[in-house]
């Protein structure tokens, strides 16, 4: 009998045992990442430290914590990403900057920009110098330095759905492929949150959280500015360049850019401007006469230098069409251009703002950040 009771308690403890061993498959939610704008992706956070990360293109994504269980904390379909993350795949460049953002660069391993492409200083020193390496345009790149770098994740840009056995054969390969979305937020605002998602991935969150509050500090001045102006007619303004087949490119009625605009206290003067492609771009080409017709009478017009390069005088611009000679902004001196590095900052969202609240409201000569004065024609 006394035989019987220790094998009974043996099995029961060995049982006991066995259960504390077992994998825990029922994970609570603990919180969510709070966003102000941002609409294109969303964190939920679970006990353990995992994570569960959705992008608005319907794929979620589980984090696993470096040393933790693998699980995807039961959603059907989740793409499962160790951290933490090495030698990242990025081919989305407009991410580049918050990386830099974050001091995390080290993170990044390949990409598919060319170092003399990139404006931002930093990166374009790291790939000369061979610590981040070039693998090839992102609708080609050398799967096997990717791999061979021990990428554990590909960041794409959403140019990715049009070179759709890109995504393909990198998760063929085992890397995980998540897509940035930034793009299509519809507030610049919800653009520059992305920086959140980045500290959630290569854990800054702190970092991501300081940084993002410190730039929407910046938008105060203009704010305070706006409400002393509350009574002032609205400054016209439109931004264009000239395309190489003599059509004007411009943004979009209601993209980030005239939203920018809008929040200085602006006014697109392309704002009645019909899109009738009805595609996901945000700018469109239009022939020059209804340009004229838009723009002729705007109180600024501001040059977009990304694609043509940057003017460097008023003379330059008249030598792309005389007619420029009528436009009110160009009578009276108020003509910018972008530098170069604007869209690549992606976190420049709110010292672009100010900018355009300056040249809008204020007479200073304060060196702006990413737009600058034309010169006259004669002072060129």
């Amino acid at each position: 009998m006394l035989s019987l009771l220790l094998i009974m308690c043996m099995a029961a403890l060995t049982g006991c045992g066995k259960g504390s061993e077992e994998k825990k498959t029922s994970y609570e939610i603990t919180g969510e990442l709070a966003l102000d704008h941002a609409d294109q992706f969303s964190v939920e956070y679970y006990e353990g430290g995992y994570k569960h990360v959705h992008i608005a293109d319907g794929t979620d994504y589980v984090l696993i914590p470096e040393g933790a269980a693998r699980t995807d904390l039961g959603i059907s379909g989740a793409v499962i990403l160790q951290q933490p993350f090495k030698n990242i795949y990025l081919a989305a460049s407009s991410a580049m900057d918050l990386f830099v953002r974050l001091d995390s660069l080290d993170r990044i391993g390949t990409v598919s920009t060319r170092a003399q492409d990139y404006s931002i200083e930093e990166a374009r020193a790291a790939i000369e110098a061979g610590t981040i390496r070039y693998v090839g345009k992102y609708s080609a790149p050398d799967y096997e330095t990717v791999l061979n770098s021990g990428c554990n994740l590909a960041i794409e840009s959403t140019m990715i759905t049009h070179s759709p056995q890109i995504r393909e054969e990198l998760e063929r390969l085992g890397i995980p492929v998540l897509v940035e979305r930034s793009s299509y937020e519809s507030s610049p605002l919800g653009r520059l949150e992305w920086i959140k998602l980045y500290g959630v991935l290569l854990d800054r969150q702190e970092e991501a959280e300081k940084f993002y509050e410190a730039e929407k500090q910046k938008l105060t001045k203009v704010t305070e500015g706006l409400s002393a102006a509350a009574k002032k007619e609205r400054p016209t303004v439109a931004f264009f360049y000239i395309s190489s087949n003599g059509y004007v490119n411009v943004r979009k009625p209601g993209d980030y850019i005239s939203t920018m605009i809008d929040m200085a206290g602006g006014s697109y003067c392309l704002s009645e401007l019909k899109d009738e492609s009805q595609n996901a771009l945000s700018t469109m080409n239009i022939n020059w006469e209804k340009f004229y017709q838009y723009a002729v009478h705007a109180d600024i017009l501001i040059y977009n230098s990304t694609i043509e390069g940057e003017l460097d005088s008023v003379a330059d611009l008249t030598e792309k069409n005389g007619l420029f000679r009528d436009f009110k902004a160009v009578k009276e001196g108020r003509v910018y251009c972008t530098h170069a590095n604007m869209f690549q900052e992606s976190s420049a969202v709110c010292d672009v703002v100010v900018d355009l609240y300056r040249i809008m409201y204020e007479d200073g000569d304060e060196p702006l950040t990413y737009l600058f004065l034309l010169k006259d024609s004669e002072s060129k």
